[in-house]
């Protein structure tokens, strides 16, 4: 959920080839299919439909359906590469039917209310600015008794970020709206969530970090070169350069959260 369905694309081909060559065909963020089944501890999605919000190339949308057995997964991005993407992917591996993928601008989801059992999100609600609008819109389209259930990144405070913080939103060059654990569980329970639940995962991805960044500049640097050229992977490493600084200093936050959608709603 980015600027708008028709701007450059922030994740082209290249950020597209680069992001999957470090974290795995289909996955635009760190973890690969465990940290997902991680967000997804003691959730069954079996014969249940699922929003994927901000589905990228659609790695995680298709593992919703293979791995968790979900009855059909919507994936939805604003940006068309990712879309196409992911639309090619399922037909490769014949899940068509039971995931489908939609582009649209950000804003209000292009969907009725009440239409998923699930919604899902993995490192993709940080560009949206809006974090009151967002959960309402979430909230909205889940059916009443439904989960929420998303891994993002998150600053730990909401006051100015510190001068390593905004060195690397600014190597990122993506459109960050970055904000605390608790400001998610507010905008949540404004909305109405219950149960709601968060889990720092930034012991987790500091050390993961550390170690993709060693690979960048070392085993997978001819390979990732190769599809994208050298001065698009040292830009990157430079990249996770800054973001280690923050991780390290616990500035920067992944975190889990979950919350459900009452039964009973008004």
């Amino acid at each position: 959920m980015i600027e708008t369905a028709e701007a450059e694309p922030e994740y082209d081909g290249a950020a597209i080839r680069f992001l999957e060559a470090l974290w795995g065909d289909g996955y635009l963020s760190p973890g690969g299919p465990d940290e997902v089944d991680r967000v997804l501890e003691g959730l069954s999605l079996a014969g249940k439909t699922i929003l994927d919000i901000g589905c990228g190339s659609g790695g995680i949308t298709l593992h919703l359906v293979e791995r968790h057995g979900a009855a059909h997964v919507t994936g939805f991005d604003v940006e068309r590469p990712v879309i196409e993407t992911a639309r090619r992917r399922a037909a490769s591996r014949g899940l068509a039917d039971r995931a489908s993928f939609i582009q649209a601008p950000p804003g209000r989801l292009p969907f009725e209310d009440q239409s998923f059992d699930v919604v899902f999100s993995k490192d993709a609600l940080l560009h949206v600015a809006d974090k009151d609008a967002l959960f309402a819109e979430i909230f909205r389209v889940l059916k009443a008794g439904g989960a929420f259930a998303a891994s993002n990144w998150m600053i730990s405070h909401d006051g100015e970020p510190s001068p390593e913080m905004k060195a690397s939103v600014a190597a990122e060059g993506l459109s960050f709206a970055m904000a605390s654990p608790a400001r998610y569980a507010q905008a949540m329970r404004q909305a109405g969530f219950a149960e709601i639940a968060v889990r720092d995962r930034n012991p987790w991805y500091r050390e993961v970090a550390r170690g993709e960044l060693e690979r960048l500049k070392g085993p997978l640097y001819p390979t990732v070169a190769a599809a994208v050229g050298a001065a698009y992977v040292d830009k990157n490493i430079r990249t996770w350069e800054a973001m280690q600084k923050v991780l390290d200093s616990g500035e920067h936050r992944p975190t889990h959260l979950r919350g459900q959608k009452p039964k009973m709603v008004g």
